[in-house]
């Protein structure tokens, strides 16, 4: 496994004086997604994107984005995905056809942006995959108070570099779930999701979404491919974060601290008595 962190020498200057010491920064390398699937003609493959990312969970980061950006709709289409250095190979099962309008346009991400290489203003938004209703979930406002520090414990890169973003998956008691990390925001959304994705989890309808730092639209669309209703951000969120959130009924938190936060769209989600907490099973 390649490393997520890289020692270097530095020179650190303080009040005029220099000290040589060594530094650990984050890395960031490229992965190339492939996809592989069996057609009348015979197997075919294609580059579907490069990324900029931490390396570290390249199959689940793999997964997540192709499951976020609609090419495949469910773990069970994946035969096996194969990580090799810089490069990840996600074969479908035979019969498995995956959806190629979704990546006819040539997919770059850097780590800063989640969206380039889009040619469109249309290209920009999937369609959700869980259409069904989701739970009637309620939960208290003083659960949301632990989760940053619960986050930043967790946290081991970011600890030793100060250089990752990270998202959190927790459950309604304030457990987290799952933890990924990565120089991108958006990819340690689809390392969530696709660790997510293999224990048959999705979708996350009972679940709450924890952002190191803003809530960017195309975070806020990654959460509703995976059937997530309710994010909370340490940041602040875009205006076409809260106009998708509330299209899509999802509960968007920003400035997230220790003891405030604000609501920003979904606030019926939210009950101010520490005790409550309510789901109800999805109407028949």
């Amino acid at each position: 496994m390649q490393p997520s962190v890289a020692h270097i020498k530095i020179k650190k200057i303080n009040a005029g004086e220099q000290t040589e010491v060594e530094d650990e920064l984050a890395v960031e390398e490229p992965l190339e997604i492939q996809l592989g699937w069996h057609q009348s003609t015979g197997y075919a493959q294609k580059n579907i994107s490069v990324t900029m990312r931490t390396p570290g969970n390249d199959a689940e980061l793999a997964a997540g984005f192709l499951f976020t950006e609609g090419i495949v709709q469910h773990i069970d289409q994946i035969q096996h995905i194969l990580p090799q250095q810089n490069s990840v190979l996600v074969t479908l099962k035979p019969g498995e056809v995956p959806q190629l309008q979704q990546a006819e346009r040539n997919f770059f991400t850097t780590s800063s942006c989640g969206v380039c290489g889009k040619t469109g203003i249309d290209a920009i938004k999937t369609a959700p995959v869980f259409t069904q209703p989701r739970p009637e979930l309620v939960v208290p406002a003083s659960l949301f108070y632990g989760l940053q520090h619960t986050l930043q414990q967790k946290q081991v890169v970011f600890e030793t570099t100060g250089g990752l973003h990270a998202a959190g998956l927790f459950n309604v008691n304030g457990d987290c779930v799952l933890l990924r990390e990565d120089v991108g925001r958006h990819n340690a959304v689809d390392k969530v999701i696709g660790a997510a994705m293999q224990p048959g989890l999705l979708p996350l309808h009972q679940y709450i979404l924890l952002l190191s730092g803003r809530a960017g639209f195309e975070l806020i669309q990654k959460a509703v491919m995976a059937g997530i209703p309710v994010i909370a951000a340490v940041g602040a969120p875009s205006s076409m974060a809260v106009q998708m959130a509330i299209e899509h009924d999802v509960t968007l938190i920003g400035f997230l601290r220790t003891d405030r936060f604000n609501v920003y769209s979904g606030g019926e989600r939210i009950n101010l008595d520490p005790q409550k907490i309510v789901i109800k099973a999805e109407p028949r």
